[in-house]
């Protein structure tokens, strides 16, 4: 325990002399954790114990926010002989008791230890040890929800805070699956397995193994409002939990992502190096479409319009079309919904369309990608 370094001395220099000079003003200062306090309405308390935390998220001062800058300077010309005792002591690697902290939300404010933070931030160090007291909002909101679900998820299981979700119970349904995996791990071994025990092999060999699957597809591009750990609930939930159902799902996905929580977890460890499986998947299609009598040449060069056609074929003596189509599929539609949404959302929109059918439903094919060392 106790602090690391992160930046270079030169790069942090450079910070103190650029961007210090400029909160050196009167008005520029660190936060009043009372203000903050009164904002977010947080007077109901809980004690997180000790824990190293990042020296850039704290932000403010409970009773000396008046006195530093927003670099966390002292504003007094002379530095006085109790910070220049806490520099000597840090320079030579001595291990300070941890600092006081209150926290709301993600931020944290000084209790007690503002020299050592005050230090700690000019010698650039990335984590200090801290007692923590948090102050929970208690305004009801969308956001506040979320922040205590995710706050009592994160005591709960010590897992980090970087899983961010955006849904209300999403956080329950994550803890469902932690639970479901220590009685599995119980079964294996025949003994009790630790909450925190299991949450830890979950992240590292479920959870974290199917996000770097959606990071390689780079799914969250077509999702840009949601977060990899929606991507991850969502995909899960439907495959592991809902799957479990009698539904039927777009073909290969059970051979990337089977339905099992636990196979998918047996199947990522026994490779070093995966072949990432692609998640963008194509169903392909021919259609049989009756028209109107002299319409049909109107209707082929509409359909021609659509990125989905790749063919079309007018069938002499009749007033038929057939229309090969290649439709993108969804993470877990099957093949028959989405080329159903095809027809009915472009095709039987057309003026003089009579009828249409599937008559050569063809397997959804995939493209391949080069291995790729799976970390």
């Amino acid at each position: 325990m106790g602090t690391t370094f992160s930046k270079s001395r030169i790069a942090n220099v450079w910070h103190r002399l650029v961007a210090g000079s400029k909160s050196n003003r009167p008005e520029a200062q660190i936060k009043s954790f009372r203000e903050k306090q009164k904002s977010e309405e947080a007077f109901s308390q809980r004690d997180l114990g000790k824990k190293e935390i990042l020296v850039e998220k704290i932000v403010g001062s409970v009773g000396r926010y008046n006195d530093f800058n927003t670099q966390f300077r002292l504003k007094e010309e002379h530095e006085p002989y109790r910070l220049k005792r806490i520099k000597e002591a840090m320079s030579t690697g001595k291990i300070l008791p941890p600092v006081e902290l209150y926290k709301i939300k993600d931020e944290y404010y000084i209790l007690d230890g503002n020299h050592r933070v005050s230090a700690a931030k000019e010698f650039d160090y990335a984590t200090i040890e801290a007692h923590i007291v948090e102050f929970l909002p208690s305004k009801d909101s969308l956001e506040n929800i979320l922040y205590q679900e995710k706050a009592d998820f994160v005591i709960k299981t010590g897992l980090p805070e970087s899983i961010n979700l955006t849904a209300v119970g999403q956080y329950a349904y994550l803890m469902e699956q932690i639970l479901e995996h220590q009685y599995f791990m119980e079964e294996q071994t025949h003994a009790s397995v630790p909450l925190e025990r299991a949450a830890q092999d979950w992240y590292k060999t479920i959870y974290r193994p199917l996000i770097d699957i959606i990071k390689h597809n780079q799914l969250v591009k077509a999702f840009p409002k949601r977060t990899l750990a929606d991507l991850y609930a969502y995909i899960s939930y439907h495959q592991w939990k809902k799957g479990r159902k009698k539904r039927r799902y777009n073909i290969g996905i059970n051979e990337q992502i089977p339905k099992s929580m636990e196979r998918f977890r047996a199947k990522m460890m026994e490779k070093k190096s995966l072949d990432m499986p692609e998640m963008k998947r194509t169903a392909t299609a021919f259609l049989h479409i009756s028209v109107e009598t002299g319409k049909e040449d109107r209707i082929m060069e509409k359909l021609f319009a659509y990125k989905e056609v790749e063919e079309v074929h007018f069938v002499p003596g009749d007033f038929d079309i057939i229309v090969k189509i290649a439709v993108d599929l969804d993470l877990i539609e099957s093949e028959s919904e989405v080329i159903g949404h095809f027809i009915q959302s472009k095709v039987r929109r057309l003026s003089g369309v009579v009828r249409t059918k599937t008559i050569i439903p063809i397997s959804s094919r995939q493209k391949r990608k080069k291995h790729a060392d799976f970390t």
